[in-house]
């Protein structure tokens, strides 16, 4: 039997406008696609207009009430005038649109490109501004959006993995580092002791970052949840240790401006990072009937790439057991 078509192959330009126009702009029959894999997102031409940003929502991923919890917290964020790209909200302050069957946002275009995270003056500005964010996020907690633990990114993820895509000559070693990984990363969060946790982007990588005119603008919070605050901080850090010591002095001397920081929640880079490359895995697993996953990532799911995978997990239980990062 043939496959069925997957719900994104619907986005055409004809659905894609008409979708725009629902809301009532009028678009001037130009669209184009942005790099997004988990969504869809557009750039379409309005007349007499700077061009809008349509982001077309994976169906089931999120619920409604997760959606709109994201969109609440940047556009509280937007209010007190921090450089997030908000979504545009209609006469009745609605910010989630239906058409079709489709979720959809739509969002003013902001212009840009990534941060040098090597720059240090910039790791300032930068801690600044996650500490003006995180001030805000820490007044209430997310009711709907998840909690980034060691159970969904985690646990979840190598489930998923072991189940379904693990070649049969690597299961026994890719179960064995696994549940080393886990089983170390268990024992640091219990080290830690209880954390604070409060609302944050969530995938705050270079990639979700504008840099204009001094200044950077965060964007696509489509992964914010309950999660420590160093959460958006270490994908910040790279490097050999001296430099990642020195980067990370930059943004918490920022960041402190605004916020104060834990620093036992240093400890937990290492087993976030694990975390992390655990569910990267599990994301593409997840989506490999997306028919742009297997063409974008065509390394994936091969017997080298599983090769490699266990030696970087390997890698990272060892920088499991290394002391953590220093505040001067």
């Amino acid at each position: 039997m043939p496959e069925s078509p997957h719900p994104f192959q619907t986005l055409t330009p004809s659905f894609i406008m008409d979708a725009v126009e629902s809301q009532g702009f009028r678009c001037d029959c130009r669209t184009f696609a942005l790099n997004s894999y988990e969504n869809r997102v557009y750039q379409v031409g309005i007349d007499e207009g700077q061009p809008l940003i349509a982001k077309f929502y994976r169906p089931g991923r999120w619920s409604d009430a997760q959606i709109i919890e994201e969109h609440h917290f940047c556009l509280e964020l937007a209010e007190h005038e921090l450089p997030v790209v908000a979504p545009i909200t209609n006469a009745s302050g609605d910010s989630l649109f239906h058409h079709d069957g489709f979720r959809f946002a739509l969002y003013p275009r902001q212009g840009g490109h990534a941060p040098e995270f090597d720059n240090l003056d910039n790791l300032l500005i930068l801690g600044r501004m996650l500490g003006r964010i995180h001030s805000i996020g820490a007044v209430r907690p997310f009711l709907h959006r998840p909690t980034l633990d060691c159970r969904s990114f985690g646990y979840a993820s190598v489930a998923l993995i072991a189940g379904r895509f693990i070649p049969d000559e690597y299961r026994p070693s890719y179960e064995a580092v696994t549940g080393q990984l886990l089983e170390a990363i268990d024992g640091i969060m219990a080290d830690v002791g209880p954390l604070r946790y409060i609302r944050t982007h969530g995938d705050c990588h270079s990639g979700n970052i504008l840099w204009r005119d001094g200044a950077p603008h965060f964007v696509d919070f489509d992964d914010a949840r309950m999660a420590p605050a160093v959460q958006d901080l270490w994908m910040m850090l790279s490097g050999e240790r001296p430099r990642q010591n020195a980067q990370l002095a930059e943004l918490i001397e920022g960041y402190s401006e605004f916020c104060d920081f834990q620093p036992r929640e240093l400890r937990l880079i290492e087993a976030l990072r694990a975390l992390r490359m655990l569910h990267y895995s599990a994301w593409l697993a997840s989506r490999w009937t997306d028919p742009i996953f297997p063409s974008t990532f065509p390394w994936f799911n091969t017997v080298r790439y599983w090769g490699e995978q266990i030696i970087q997990l390997r890698e990272q239980l060892a920088a499991l057991a290394e002391p953590p990062l220093e505040l001067p």
